[in-house]
């Protein structure tokens, strides 16, 4: 298992596999690699003795970073969330937005990004509920062509999704065409964002959109969607059901399983069968082992 996404550099992960093979050999390191210990040491990977902390410990150290950013960056999304309703709101009482347009129904909105991707199929960026039904607009066999073409397309979904089957099949197909699909834990409003500069954004519980024009908010929420991306998983990866996820918590956070099913309401036999149906899944050969592997993939 590499740590690159974790957020290790090549060169840093080289050095602190040298580091746990060869312990307190630092003076044998080239001059480039010294730099690299002071790296190491304010990742909090390296000992006072700069000796390299255990793997185990390395990777909880770099989970709990990525989640931490991950916040950051979830926080400053609902402040632009925030914004946008507020700019939604403007419209409708009608006071002006500049680059910021009210859109009556998911029609319009779908028509305008089939324009925008008729002029630049270049790419496709939508966070949605439902994998089948987007707010925005209906996929079309122009679409499927224009995949064809290059256009590159990705979608995230919730993981609640993934307890439907006919949801499940319909982004593992779409994903075969080239209309990549992942799944997220986390809890966001519908999106799309066409050739990362025009956005289109829910309203609110209908179908009303807000397109915005603006180039710096653009650029904030395609950096937060591709932070969502790198943390969600594929859905061609072991599914995990929400009750799955509560058990995999669960199983980091006890050192007994009465204890763990205790704390999400299930008996001791289910928890236990949680455990091994998820293990089989994930080839793991211990819970440890399964615990490492949700966590680097930020499944928890």
């Amino acid at each position: 298992m590499t740590l690159d996404r974790l957020g290790l550099t090549p060169d840093q992960e080289r050095v602190y596999r040298w580091l746990l093979q060869e312990r307190h050999r630092t003076a044998a390191l080239a001059p480039a690699d010294r730099l690299v210990l002071g790296e190491l040491r304010q990742l909090g990977l390296l000992n006072d003795d700069l000796s390299a902390v255990s793997p185990v410990t390395a990777v909880d150290v770099l989970v709990r970073r990525r989640l931490s950013e991950a916040q950051r960056q979830f926080a400053e999304l609902g402040a632009a969330w925030d914004a946008l309703r507020e700019w939604g709101e403007e419209h409708r009482t009608g006071k002006p937005a500049g680059t910021v347009e009210f859109l009556p129904g998911g029609a319009e909105s779908g028509r305008r990004i089939q324009q925008l991707l008729a002029r630049q199929p270049d790419e496709l960026l939508s966070i949605q509920a439902d994998p089948r039904h987007s707010p925005f607009w209906r996929v079309r066999a122009g679409y499927e062509r224009q995949l064809a073409a290059g256009l590159r397309s990705r979608v995230i979904f919730p993981i609640d999704a993934m307890e439907d089957p006919a949801q499940v099949a319909h982004a593992r197909r779409r994903h075969s065409l080239g209309d990549l699909h992942r799944v997220t834990t986390q809890q966001i409003g519908p999106l799309a964002i066409v050739n990362r500069s025009v956005v289109f954004v829910a309203a609110g519980p209908g179908e009303d959109v807000i397109q915005i024009r603006h180039t710096s908010l653009a650029r904030l929420l395609v950096g937060v969607f591709d932070r969502m991306w790198a943390l969600a998983h594929d859905v061609a990866e072991p599914p995990f059901s929400p009750t799955e996820l509560r058990v995999l918590h669960a199983l980091t956070c006890h050192d007994t399983d009465e204890s763990a099913a205790r704390s999400i309401n299930i008996s001791v036999r289910k928890f236990r069968a949680h455990v091994a149906a998820v293990m089989d899944r994930l080839s793991a050969r211990t819970r440890f082992q399964a615990a490492l592997l949700v966590k680097e993939k930020g499944w928890i």
